[in-house]
C-alpha cells in the first residue's frame, strides 16, 4: 500500500469516531495519526502561538499506527504533523469523523474542517467527515464511505487538489437516498444568546439550537433532511465555486458500492 493518510480530528485522541476511521483506512493506505489530547470543538482554525507544543507518541487503539497526541488544537495537530512529526510522504488530510453534523455556516467555527483546511492549505487533498451518528454501525458508514472517496482520489478519479465537506445522516445505510454535490447554507446553529443568573451574577451562554429547514435543493442542510449525504467542495475562502465540476454520480456510486458490501458481509 502505497498511499498514506494523515488523521486528525476535534474529538479528542481517543474518540470512537477517529479510531473507526483509522480502522476502515488501513485496509487501503498508511495510516498516521496526530490529534488534540482532548476534545475540542468549535475551535474553528485556532493556533497556538503564546505557548509551546507539546506533543507525544501514545499506544494506538488499533495497532500499529504512529499515533501522536497533541497539547493544542486540531489546526496545531496538522501543522505540527506535516512539519516535523510526519518525516515520511502523506498523501491525503482526513478529519473525523465527527460525531455530529458540519453543516452550512458552522464550517467556520468547525475544528474538524479547521483541521481539514490546514492539509488543503499545504498543498494536500482533504476531506472533513462527519455524521449524525448515534451509535458505531452509523460511525462505520461514513468510515467506509470515507476511505471509498480515498481510493477515488488515489487513483485519480477526483482531483488532487480537493477540499471536501462530508456529511451523514442519521440514517442506516439501506434508508440513505443517495450523495448530492452541494453547497454551503447560509444557516447556523449557533444563532441565540441565553442571558442567565449562575449564581455569581450575570452571564450569557451561547445557544445551539435547531437549523430551520431550509428549502434551498443545492445546500447541504437540505441534502441531509431529505436523507442524503451531502458532499460540499470547499475552497479556500470556503464559498467560492470549484474549479472544475464534480459530479454526483460519482459518489452515488460509492454509496451503492458500501451497500453492496453490506450485502456481502463484507466487513
Amino acid at each position: 500500500m502505497d498511499m498514506r493518510i494523515l488523521v486528525t480530528n476535534d474529538d479528542g485522541i481517543f474518540a470512537p469516531g477517529l479510531w473507526g476511521l483509522v480502522k476502515e483506512l488501513k485496509n487501503i493506505a498508511q495510516v498516521v495519526v496526530v490529534a488534540p489530547d482532548r476534545e475540542q470543538s468549535a475551535i474553528g482554525t485556532a493556533v497556538t502561538l503564546h505557548r509551546p507544543l507539546r506533543a507525544q507518541e501514545v499506544t494506538p487503539i488499533v495497532p500499529e499506527v504512529e499515533t501522536y497526541s497533541v497539547e493544542g488544537t486540531p489546526t496545531d495537530s496538522v501543522i505540527l504533523a506535516l512539519g516535523q512529526l510526519v518525516r515520511n510522504k502523506i498523501d491525503l488530510v482526513i478529519s473525523g469523523i465527527n460525531r455530529g453534523l458540519n453543516l452550512g455556516a458552522d464550517v467556520f467555527i468547525s475544528g474538524t474542517v479547521g483541521a481539514a483546511l490546514q492539509g488543503y492549505l499545504r498543498g494536500y487533498p482533504a476531506l472533513a467527515v462527519s455524521a449524525d451518528a448515534v451509535n458505531h454501525r452509523q460511525l462505520n458508514n461514513a468510515a467506509k464511505f470515507a476511505a471509498l472517496v480515498a481510493k477515488r482520489i488515489d487513483c485519480g478519479t477526483l482531483p488532487a487538489n480537493i477540499f471536501l465537506n462530508i456529511n451523514l445522516p442519521r440514517l442506516s445505510l439501506a434508508k440513505i437516498r443517495g450523495a448530492k454535490i452541494t453547497r454551503l447554507a447560509s444557516e447556523s446553529h449557533t444563532n441565540s444568546v441565553d442571558e442567565r443568573d449562575d449564581g455569581t451574577g450575570r452571564c450569557y451562554w451561547i445557544i445551539r439550537d435547531r437549523m430551520n429547514n431550509n428549502t434551498n435543493k443545492k445546500t447541504d442542510i437540505w441534502a441531509i433532511e431529505q436523507g442524503n449525504i451531502s458532499i460540499t467542495p470547499l475552497h479556500t475562502n470556503l464559498s467560492s465555486k470549484p474549479s472544475s465540476p464534480i459530479r454526483a454520480s460519482l459518489f452515488s456510486d460509492l454509496l451503492y458500492q458500501l451497500r453492496k458490501c453490506y450485502m456481502l458481509g463484507i466487513k
